[in-house]
């Protein structure tokens, strides 16, 4: 089962799309809070500033394998497997084997066999596991370790 709220509240079932034979979930919306934890494969479709909790909070708390198309300005907290398409400005905190697409200024926390493709300056990054790195600025290659 699953919980769709806002602001603390039971968000209207007019404001979203639930496919639960396709496994996907939709909203314009922005500053969700999706509780999907028992679910695992389902595809998210959803708007800015939300905080995605996911894997082993908008915030989603789902199973591995998750599939995300989001707008900028996103954190997400995830497990294994995943696939992640994202404006800039995001922040990944990620389980092993996940593929970013993103834009700039991302910052990552990842482990083992991750990769980012970044599409402003059309590049493919071998994210270093154990590291927190941060993407460097718009049409600027590379990357930045972050010292906690």
């Amino acid at each position: 089962m699953y919980s769709i709220t806002k602001d603390g509240k039971p968000l209207d079932q007019g404001m979203y799309v639930i496919d639960p034979v396709a496994e996907t979930f939709s909203s314009v919306e922005s500053g969700l809070v999706l509780d999907f934890s028992g679910e695992f494969g389902w595809a998210f479709n959803t708007s800015s500033d939300c905080t995605f909790d996911t894997g082993s909070g908008c915030t989603f708390k789902t199973g591995p394998d998750c599939t995300f198309n989001t707008s900028s300005d996103c954190t997400f907290d995830t497990g294994y497997g995943c696939t992640f398409k994202t404006g800039s400005g995001c922040t990944f905190n990620t389980g092993f084997d996940c593929t970013f697409k993103t834009g700039f200024d991302c910052t990552f926390d990842v482990g083992e066999k991750c990769v980012c493709i970044r599409r402003d300056v059309f590049e493919v990054i071998q994210l270093p596991p154990g590291k927190r790195i941060r993407l460097n600025g718009h049409q600027v290659h590379g990357w930045v370790e972050v010292l906690e």
